[in-house]
């Protein structure tokens, strides 16, 4: 049986103990009473007289083997203290007459009582009169009911003599809805632990299962994905190339074993999905073409045998040569240029250069989402083959088309006065020129993505295949990989929202055209 891995039985393991042990931890909850608690510890019970009882860790001199009554007598160190989660009232203490709480030393005879208290609480001292029942006879000393807040604690310094050294010091009361009980500590003043041994027990074993579990899903050797073995063409967006090598590289790493063999050749969102088209008509009524398609925008009309699916959420920029010397543009400045309008950035209040337009091609979606986006229009006839030199001498600027975002981002950052547009990603690490804003937006996924951006320039990027490839797929299997898996990172690191992002569910839904 495959479930029966080991990470997946480390998972239900887990999950078995959380739920055995959240049901414990009720049921301890509901019937052990915890809420009110006072906790006694004696911190200090050592001989300070003379006789035989003189510990071998301590030697005395001078008064304390001196003094009348000193003989086998003892100093005794008591903290009483709220360790429960409620504060603890005068009327919470429970029993005959009007103290709280008895102390017994055994056969041993009190000489004296010390009640020490932090001056946070010093009040507190008001309730140790006789009135309120404080006092002693014999061993026995009786303590007042004193209200005492969560973590609140007094000390009792204690003088003794007689009796046996062994005798143990015994506190007893009762409490409303509570328990007294005693606390151990190694030094005088530790604070009780704040959770029980059974409750870091269990968080331990917990947090041990859930490493164990993280540790066998690192180290599977297994890749993430149902791999497959075969060919695949991934062509279409020079805009999203960077994303297609990286994530096929990825796959054919992860897969190598399955021996898979992905070819990335783009040139072009409109080509691409013509590609695709071709190759599907050449197919038998139902073979699908290994061949995936990726276009800066949906498909053309007319084109019904393609599936398509909703990869990421693209921003694209204007971008112009660092000497124009602008950082914004409004989108009707923008219309004018690519109209011809403008033959000189001075007439936007720029440099003193030329207006030199540089395009991508019919094939280009990013040219597509520009006229769609941005345009609302196509842009003016090319009138020039170098982007330096009018080929028209009628037309009103010189405006060029390039094959690639690549050429057209070497194009802009040589020429002065020359401007372009790009996938934002690829614009951010190209020299020589710089992005603008549109009507004070910039290019910003991350603004876009929080919802505090109206920035128009950017589209959604589909993934298209002829029909519906067989789940065994390789085409399949890399298409689940790049739009669910792996391939989400990916696209994050170039500059890309992934549609299967909580945020980019929304904008790829709404992001229509």
């Amino acid at each position: 049986m495959q479930w029966l891995s080991a990470e997946n039985l480390v998972a239900v393991a887990t999950a078995f103990l959380g739920i055995v042990a959240s049901a414990v931890m009720v049921w301890y909850e509901r019937r052990v009473p915890r809420r009110k608690r006072i906790g006694y510890r004696v911190q200090l019970d050592t001989p300070i007289g003379d006789g035989r009882q003189t510990s071998r860790t301590s030697r005395r001199d001078g008064w304390f083997d001196s003094a009348p009554g000193m003989t086998h007598a003892r100093m005794v160190l008591l903290r009483i203290e709220n360790d429960g989660s409620q504060t603890i009232g005068p009327g919470d203490y429970q029993g005959p007459g009007n103290h709280g709480l008895t102390v017994e030393f055994g056969d041993r005879t009190i000489l004296g009582v010390s009640v020490t208290q932090p001056s946070a609480t010093s009040h507190l001292l008001e309730h140790f009169t006789r009135e309120r029942g404080f006092g002693y006879h014999g061993g026995t000393l009786r303590l007042p009911r004193v209200p005492l807040n969560r973590g609140a604690y007094y000390k009792l310094l204690v003088l003794l003599s007689g009796g046996n050294g062994d005798d143990e010091v015994q506190v007893s009361g009762d409490l409303s809805e509570g328990e007294l009980h005693r606390n151990r500590s190694a030094t005088p003043d530790e604070k009780a632990p704040l959770f029980s041994r059974a409750a870091r027990l269990i968080t331990i074993t917990l947090t041990l299962c859930v490493i164990g579990l993280a540790v066998i899903v690192v180290l599977q050797d297994r890749p993430p994905i149902g791999c497959r073995g075969g060919t695949l063409t991934l062509t279409g967006s020079t805009a999203f190339e960077p994303v297609l090598r990286q994530a096929a590289g990825q796959y054919m790493e992860d897969c190598e074993e399955h021996d898979p063999h992905i070819e990335v050749d783009p040139h072009g969102s409109t080509a691409g999905i013509r590609d695709l088209a071709a190759a599907g008509a050449e197919e038998d009524d139902d073979g699908t073409p290994p061949v995936l398609a990726l276009s800066d925008g949906p498909r053309p009309s007319g084109l019904s045998g393609l599936r398509e699916t909703r990869v990421a959420v693209s921003v694209f920029s204007l971008v112009v040569n660092e000497a124009v010397g602008l950082t914004n543009l409004s989108t009707t400045d923008v219309r004018r240029l690519y109209r011809g309008e403008i033959a000189n950035w001075s007439e936007l209040g720029g440099s003193d250069l030329p207006v030199h337009l540089v395009s991508r091609d019919a094939n280009s979606g990013t040219r597509q989402v520009f006229q769609r986006r941005v345009l609302g229009r196509g842009e003016i006839a090319h009138s020039s083959v170098d982007c330096l030199h009018k080929d028209d001498p009628t037309a009103p600027v010189i405006r060029c088309e390039l094959d690639s975002t690549e050429q057209v981002l070497d194009a802009v950052a040589e020429i002065p006065g020359a401007i372009g547009y790009s996938e934002h990603n690829l614009a951010t690490r190209a020299q020589g020129l710089h992005r603008l804003d549109l009507d004070g937006e910039p290019p910003s996924v991350d603004a876009i993505e929080k919802g505090r951006s109206s920035y128009p320039y950017r589209e959604i990027e589909y993934a298209y295949t002829y029909g519906q490839p067989p789940a065994d797929s390789l085409t399949s299997s890399f298409l689940e990989y790049l739009t669910r898996g792996t391939g989400q990172e990916v696209i994050r690191t170039h500059g890309h929202l992934p549609c299967w992002a909580p945020t980019g569910q929304r904008l790829c839904g709404r992001d229509r055209p």
